[in-house]
């Protein structure tokens, strides 16, 4: 009963989890983005206080079940364990491994270490939740979309619209190349050894297992009833079941209760600890260093990082006639919320969530180094609209704080700069003002273009002070292939 309750509330957590990267509508949020805001890195960037001590409680009761029920990389990985054992049909799949915990604490240690050095792109690499994100957003979400827009195609020919059509587009190859490859590692270890990556390289799991050790309650062995059949062992995907010995390594053990069913003889029982085990956990734990590295993990995870945001390019325009070149930005564009780029580099772990949500589709993954995958700001397919604040409402580790519709449009995340050799008004000689008509703070002024002549054409003059950045302009300027007017983002956002 307890390995159903465990799969139904597992099936449950990763199909609510996808779907809040599938949706493009904006509805699903509203029911599940909580599920986004109990993954346990991204509670931690958050300094969401309730739920990491939710978490943390919950592993200390029950054991790594965050890693068996919630972390939706970790529900992945037994879907494609279960998949392997009904393809192979073999009866002894798995069968027990010491831990081998230089790798896990080895790569902890060096997960901490780029987390408080403000290396985004390798956190981002690590975090479970966000690489599932990833797979996700970069793999599922364009068959997702073009199947509505199948859909949405027989619907308007049978006089329906109760589907629309949405764009499916490439956001980032570097992004795409890595959710590839991740995914085929995963499918990999998982297809031949259950829970392997999670058990030596997730950092995530390193510190659950490390409390874990000291949860309430556990699988444990009769060991008057064990006849050593080895069964248990067999069935264990994370290889924590010495059944030779009647042991089991509670720190690499996700609760995910498959002993209990295949023991025969009733021999392993998900029970309180007894004092004797207590003891033993006590005399076997003290010589690992695991307590101090846990103690410095969570430390340094709450650290913030130092990170010099910089560089970026975006692009915009509506004409058809040629592709813009992007221009080069000394500071990228980070969203409302964010506070400053150096704040959002410390916090983003690049799950994609904000990516999936925003309907301007203005954010894409960045493609340098020191913040690959994290979102950026683009302009091409469209601007960052006042009153939209969707991707503040999902983001879960902080990165983009929640804001409001008035807040957002007081928020000034960059300003507008005017390149006159790439103005069609004076190249072309015709008058436009698109970047004025359509400024939404009027921080754009058409000027002649000859000073003391009315009669001469109009030129933008942009009031940096009441400028917010939205891209509005940048959007919706008709210069081509070099726009004549593009954002420059600002390294820490204002208020005015």
């Amino acid at each position: 009963m307890l390995r159903k309750i465990r799969i139904i509330l597992a099936v449950v957590c990763i199909l609510a989890v996808t779907l809040l990267f599938l949706d493009f509508t904006g509805t699903v949020h509203a029911w599940f983005g909580w599920m986004a805001k109990i993954q346990f890195l991204p509670a931690v960037l958050a300094l969401n206080v309730g739920v990491i001590l939710f978490l943390l409680v919950l592993t200390l009761l029950f054991g790594r079940v965050y890693c068996s029920v919630i972390c939706p990389l970790g529900i992945f990985q037994d879907i494609v364990s279960w998949i392997s054992g009904r393809r192979k049909k073999k009866k002894f799949r798995f069968s027990y491994s010491p831990a081998i915990n230089w790798l896990r604490y080895g790569v902890l240690a060096v997960f901490v270490v780029a987390l408080v050095a403000g290396i985004g792109s390798f956190v981002a690499l690590l975090a479970p939740y966000s690489s599932y994100g990833r797979i996700v957003s970069s793999l599922l979400a364009p068959v997702y979309a073009w199947g509505n827009n199948l859909l949405a195609y027989f619907a308007e020919r049978a006089e329906s619209y109760a589907f629309y059509t949405t764009d499916v587009w490439l956001k980032s190859v570097s992004t795409l190349i890595i959710a590839i490859v991740t995914l085929v590692v995963l499918i990999v270890l998982a297809w031949r050894n259950g829970r392997t990556y999670c058990n030596t390289i997730c950092p995530v799991g390193t510190v659950l297992g490390f409390l874990s050790r000291f949860s309430l309650l556990r699988p444990v062995i009769d060991t008057e009833k064990c006849n050593n059949c080895g069964l248990c062992s067999t069935k264990c995907k994370a290889a924590c079941i010495d059944s030779k010995n009647h042991r089991i390594d509670y720190s690499r053990c996700v609760a995910c209760m498959d002993c209990l069913d295949a023991c025969k003889h009733d021999a392993i029982h998900y029970r309180m600890r007894n004092k004797a085990e207590k003891a033993e956990t006590a005399s076997v734990e003290p010589s690992d260093n695991s307590r101090r590295t846990f103690i410095a993990t969570s430390s340094a995870v709450l650290a913030a990082a130092v990170l010099k945001a910089q560089e970026k390019k975006v692009d915009g325009g509506l004409a058809p006639i040629l592709d813009k070149q992007t221009p080069e930005r000394a500071t990228r564009i980070v969203p409302p919320g964010a506070l400053s780029a150096r704040n959002f580099a410390n916090h983003c772990t690049a799950c994609q969530l904000c990516v999936s949500a925003c309907p301007n589709q203005i954010l894409r993954p960045s493609q340098d180094l020191m913040t690959l995958m994290q979102p950026e700001m683009s302009f091409e397919r469209g601007y960052c609209r006042p009153e939209c604040t969707k991707c503040s409402e999902v983001c879960p580790t902080g990165a983009i704080r929640p804001i409001t519709r008035a807040d957002k449009s007081a928020i000034h995340i960059g300003h507008a700069v005017w390149v006159r050799k790439n103005c069609v008004v004076l190249n072309d000689d015709v008058d436009c003002g698109n970047c004025a008509r359509h400024c939404p703070t009027g921080a754009i002024l058409m000027v002649p273009s000859v000073p003391g002549n009315p009669a001469s054409r109009k030129i933008p003059a942009v009031n940096t002070e009441k400028c917010i950045g939205c891209g509005a302009c940048e959007n919706l300027c008709p210069a081509r292939p070099f726009t004549a007017i593009y954002v420059e983002g600002h390294e820490a956002h204002r208020i005015s």
